[in-house]
């Protein structure tokens, strides 16, 4: 499941998009490097849409600074981002 694929009662304008898939995409490294390969696809999956919702829903709220995107939504997550 990708970011743009999540349904979202707002729009955001492109280069916020920008923002929160790169933002996405760091969590997520940063969760597969803390667990390896020992999810099965359906946790990967659940994991992932997780993360996007709690990306989401902090760009909801106004926050656009990727380190702390990625930071909440690894939080969220209870993981620790290092």
């Amino acid at each position: 499941m990708s970011m743009q694929s999540l349904p979202t009662n707002n729009v955001f304008d492109a280069e916020t998009t920008k923002i929160l898939a790169s933002a996405f995409d760091a969590a997520w490294e940063e969760v597969k490097t803390a667990d390896g390969s020992s999810a099965d696809e359906r946790q990967t999956a659940a994991t992932r849409e997780l993360l996007a919702r709690h990306i989401l829903a902090l760009a909801e709220r106004g926050e656009r600074n990727p380190g702390r995107l990625i930071r909440n939504a690894l939080r969220c997550l209870g993981r620790d981002d290092g």
